[in-house]
C-alpha cells in the first residue's frame, strides 16, 4: 500500500470510528427517552433525525472509501451502486436541511414574546415532525435523478462529464446535464447554508441583547428558566459554524469541479472528506452540549479518573518498595 492510500485508509477509518458510535449513541439514547418517558423535546427529535442521516452518510460513503483504500476490489453491481449513491445523496441533503431546520427552530424558540413570534413558536412545536417528513419526501423525489447517472466503473466507459467515485461513477453524459445538475444542487446547498447562517446571526443577536439586559442586575433579579434555551442556542451555533466551515469548502470545490471536464479521483476524495466530516464530527458537539447525552461524558470522566488514580496509586507503591 503506497503512502497516499495509507493516509486515505487512516483518515476514513477515523471518520467511521468517530461517526458510527457517536451517531448511534445519540440515536439510541433519544429513542430510549422517547420509549420510557413518552416525551421528547422538538430540538432533540431534530437531533435524532440528524444522527440517523449522519449514519446513512457514514455507511453509504465513508465505509466504501475505507474499503477501497485498504485494497478491496470492486464488489458492487449496478443496482447496489445506484442504491449507495442514492442513499448518500439523500442523507447528505437531509443533513443540511435538518441542520438548517434546527437553527431556524431554535431561532423561533428564543425570539421575543410578540404575537407573531408566539404564533410561530406554537406552530413550530406542533409541526416539527410534519416539516421533517415533508423535507424528506422532497429530497427522496428530487434525488431520483441520481439513480439514472450512477453506474459501476467496471461495466462502463465514462464520458468526460463524470464524477469518479471509488466503486461507482456518476456520469452525466453531456456538459449541459453536468452543469445543470451541479448548479441546482449547489444552489440548494447555499440556500440552506444561508438560512442557517441568518438564523444563527439572529440567535447571537438575541443572546447578546439578553446578556446586556441582565448585566448589572442582582443574581436574585435575573430571570430563571432560560438557561436551558440559551445553552441549546449556543450548541446550535456551534453546529452551524462546524457545518458552514466544512460544507463551505466542499461546495467551493464542487463549484470549481464544474469548470473542469475531467475531475481527478484525488479531488473527489478531498471533497468526500469535507462532505463526510460533519457527519462524523457533529456527534462530538451534540454530545458535549446536550444535557440528555451527558451520561457518556460522565462515564468517560469517571473511567479516566479511576485509571489515573490507579496509576498514581501503583506508582506510589513502587516508590515505597524501592525505598
Amino acid at each position: 500500500m503506497n503512502i497516499l492510500l495509507y493516509i486515505k485508509a487512516v483518515g476514513f477509518f477515523l471518520l467511521a470510528a468517530i461517526g458510527i458510535p457517536g451517531n448511534m449513541y445519540i440515536l439510541f439514547k433519544f429513542v430510549k427517552i422517547k420509549v420510557t418517558i413518552k416525551k421528547l423535546l422538538a430540538t432533540n427529535s431534530i437531533l435524532m433525525v440528524l444522527a440517523f442521516m449522519n449514519l446513512l452518510i457514514v455507511f453509504s460513503r465513508i465505509n466504501l472509501q475505507f474499503l477501497n483504500a485498504i485494497g478491496v476490489e470492486n464488489f458492487l453491481d449496478d443496482s447496489k451502486c445506484k442504491f449507495f449513491v442514492y442513499t448518500y445523496r439523500v442523507g447528505r441533503a437531509m443533513s443540511i436541511c435538518t441542520t438548517s431546520l434546527l437553527s431556524c427552530y431554535q431561532c423561533i424558540i428564543i425570539a421575543p414574546q410578540t404575537r407573531l413570534w408566539a404564533y410561530l413558536k406554537q406552530k413550530a412545536m406542533q409541526n416539527v415532525l410534519l416539516i421533517t417528513t415533508a423535507v424528506l419526501l422532497v429530497n427522496l423525489i428530487l434525488y431520483r435523478t441520481s439513480i439514472m447517472y450512477a453506474i459501476v466503473k467496471k461495466n462502463s466507459t465514462t464520458s468526460p462529464y463524470a464524477l469518479r467515485l471509488v466503486y461507482c461513477d456518476t456520469d452525466y453524459l453531456t456538459y449541459e446535464s453536468y452543469i445543470i445538475n451541479g448548479a441546482i444542487f449547489a444552489s440548494r446547498d447555499f440556500l440552506f447554508v444561508g438560512l442557517m447562517t441568518v438564523a444563527s446571526i439572529y440567535i447571537v443577536y438575541v443572546l447578546l441583547c439578553h446578556e446586556k439586559s441582565i448585566k448589572g442586575k442582582r443574581s436574585t433579579d435575573r430571570v430563571p428558566g432560560k438557561s436551558v434555551e440559551y445553552k441549546a442556542s449556543r450548541a446550535v451555533i456551534m453546529l452551524v459554524i462546524l457545518y458552514v466551515i466544512l460544507f463551505g469548502f466542499d461546495n467551493s470545490m464542487w463549484i470549481y469541479t464544474l469548470t473542469l471536464s475531467n475531475v481527478t479521483p484525488d479531488m473527489n476524495d478531498a471533497r468526500i472528506v469535507l462532505a463526510c466530516s460533519y457527519s462524523a464530527l457533529s456527534p462530538i458537539v451534540i454530545i458535549a452540549t446536550n444535557p440528555k447525552l451527558q451520561q457518556l461524558l460522565t462515564f468517560l470522566k469517571r473511567r479516566m479518573f479511576f485509571f489515573c488514580y490507579k496509576s498514581a496509586e501503583k506508582e506510589i507503591q513502587v516508590n515505597c518498595i524501592d525505598k
